[in-house]
């Protein structure tokens, strides 16, 4: 073989072996000149979390930072997302307490004021790329006992607004505040056509847990 053939040979085998695999780590983000946006999945339709946790799955491919709170589900229970999301090592944590009507509404409301407190910290986490606020619509829509005086919706909303300019925001939840609406840069309607709760299948393993 010729030099020169042998130097192309060599300058191909490098190319090959430095492409980019399935199985390759994924770089750091860029956070320089990315403009956070807000997500907002809402309606009265199944799939708001699910949703979410594909754009979080999609952000972790891309090497991003993501952290999911969720504000009704209880760490008394076990989720499929959860389980899932910490073998990628997605920061989850479920800080409600269940249904409102499964606790004291000061019960909720004590679980609901250090929601806020640990959400507040995370909207100002400069490291985070993303951050999913699961349910917090649902929360804001409580109506059975006061809560704004835990969970102010103008605060929640002066907060988003101030987030560092590269993170990325999704909240879910049915009966969205038009104010969070207001300052969403997507907003997407889930509408119940159809359930198989309606035909009494309950919640199913691997499917809504």
């Amino acid at each position: 073989m010729s030099m020169e053939k042998e130097q192309q040979s060599m300058a191909s085998a490098a190319s090959v072996s430095s492409a980019p695999t399935g199985a390759s780590t994924p770089a750091e983000p860029d956070r320089t000149n990315r403009r956070g946006l807000f997500l907002m999945y809402t309606g009265d339709g199944k799939g708001k979390t699910t949703a979410a946790l594909g754009v979080s799955l999609r952000a972790v491919g891309r090497g991003m930072k993501v952290k999911i709170l969720q504000f009704i589900k209880s760490p008394q229970r076990t989720y499929g997302e959860a389980l899932a999301l910490q073998k990628l090592g997605v920061e989850i944590s479920q800080l409600g307490i269940g249904f409102t009507w499964t606790k004291t509404p000061e019960e909720h409301r004590e679980a609901l004021q250090k929601a806020w407190a640990i959400t507040k910290e995370a909207l100002n986490n400069p490291e985070l790329d993303l951050l999913v606020l699961d349910e917090l619509n649902n929360a804001l829509a409580i109506t059975t006992f006061p809560i704004d005086d835990v969970l102010p919706i103008t605060e929640v909303a002066e907060a988003i607004r101030n987030r560092p300019p590269h993170m990325h925001l999704v909240v879910t939840g049915r009966s969205a505040s038009p104010k969070l609406i207001e300052i969403a840069d997507l907003v997407s309607t889930i509408a119940a056509t159809k359930h198989y709760y309606d035909e009494g299948i309950p919640a199913v393993k691997g499917l809504e847990f």
